[in-house]
């Protein structure tokens, strides 16, 4: 029996915490290229947040980044957004993960992610949603999470049952995953089997991300995109009358499945991953961290370039089939019939 503050249990399960030490010479010199790129360009973003940025420009270099050899796709349309549906090569086992983008609710999307998702589809046997849901600043956070649920619900509608199905997401798409759950949960739809977050936002309050040392040595977020990013989402959030958004660790979590939660020893978020486990854990619910030393943000997309990114890629698809593979059932080599994409 849980209590309301943060859906606290009597009987916690132990955060399952495993260290992988070590960073390649690829990830070193990533990060360093990212150190003095990527940081700087952000910390000029976060000084003039209100500038008419290309933010849509991010996911239209993504073209460059096609899927991986073997994997089918098509387009699909949500209710409020697009999708993609990507097919792994080969037989196919009858489950399928519900994937939401990171780009800090801000930018990215379905051509920026393609070829990660695609890995993780192709490693994991699992046709995945890729959606592309709506972001801010036109659009608040729950739009996003209404996006989300939508594409749940257009999974279980194509024959998906909710243990064969894994909601992820990475960074604002890691927030996203816990919140779509939380809000499908609360809608009365089944739960899924199980949460995959990497690099994952979990917490909207920046505070407890600049008090942490990781504020100086992020290779991505310099300190000032944390507070501009905050005064976007709350300004989106609070636009036509609404309240602000609520974060996902400050949930009512007992409901929740098991989860993967990966992170770099040095990332921003890392603060964020590590809150969500031991949230996760007060409330009963089983949950894996994966603490990378010295990985950048999402170092997951490189994978094939980063030695860490393959083996954590292989990490999460290991944790997919385990959480979808029912003890006793037959895995079927032939997915649920899926209707036409509109």
């Amino acid at each position: 029996m849980c209590t309301a503050t943060h859906d606290f249990c009597l009987a916690p399960v132990p955060v399952t915490r495993r260290e992988f030490a070590g960073a390649s010479p690829q990830s070193r010199a990533l990060a360093h290229t990212l150190r003095r790129t990527i940081r700087p360009f952000l910390d000029k973003w976060a000084r003039y947040p209100d500038l008419p940025w290309p933010t849509g420009v991010v996911d239209l270099f993504g073209y460059s980044l096609g899927p991986v050899r073997g994997t089918q796709r098509r387009p699909i349309r949500l209710p409020h957004c697009h999708a993609e549906w990507i097919r792994p090569p080969g037989e196919v086992a009858d489950r399928a993960i519900l994937y939401l983008h990171g780009g800090a609710f801000l930018c990215c999307g379905i051509n920026s992610h393609r070829q990660m998702v695609s890995r993780i589809a192709a490693a994991s046997q699992a046709s995945t949603l890729n959606v592309a849901y709506r972001m801010i600043p036109q659009n608040p956070i729950r739009a996003a999470v209404e996006d989300g649920v939508d594409g749940y619900k257009w999974l279980l509608s194509q024959g998906y049952t909710a243990d064969r199905i894994v909601i992820a997401g990475d960074s604002a798409g890691g927030f996203l995953t816990f919140m779509v759950t939380l809000e499908a949960v609360h809608q009365g739809l089944p739960r899924p089997a199980a949460n995959v977050a990497l690099s994952p936002l979990t917490d909207l309050d920046p505070a407890h991300k600049l008090a942490h040392p990781n504020a100086d040595l992020c290779a991505v977020f310099p300190r000032r995109a944390v507070g501009a990013l905050t005064t976007l989402i709350e300004r989106a959030d609070t636009r036509g009358g609404h309240g602000p958004s609520s974060s996902p660790v400050d949930g009512l979590l007992a409901p929740m499945p098991p989860a993967l939660i990966q992170t770099g020893s040095q990332e921003m978020v890392y603060v964020d991953a590590e809150l969500m486990s031991e949230r996760l854990s007060l409330a009963g619910v089983p949950c894996e961290l994966q603490v990378w030393e010295r990985q950048v943000h999402v170092f997951q997309a490189a994978a094939g370039l980063l030695p860490e990114g393959t083996r954590a890629i292989r990490e999460i698809c290991e944790f997919i089939r385990k959480a979808t593979d029912t003890p006793g059932r037959p895995t079927s080599a032939h997915p649920p019939v899926l209707g036409g994409a509109g």
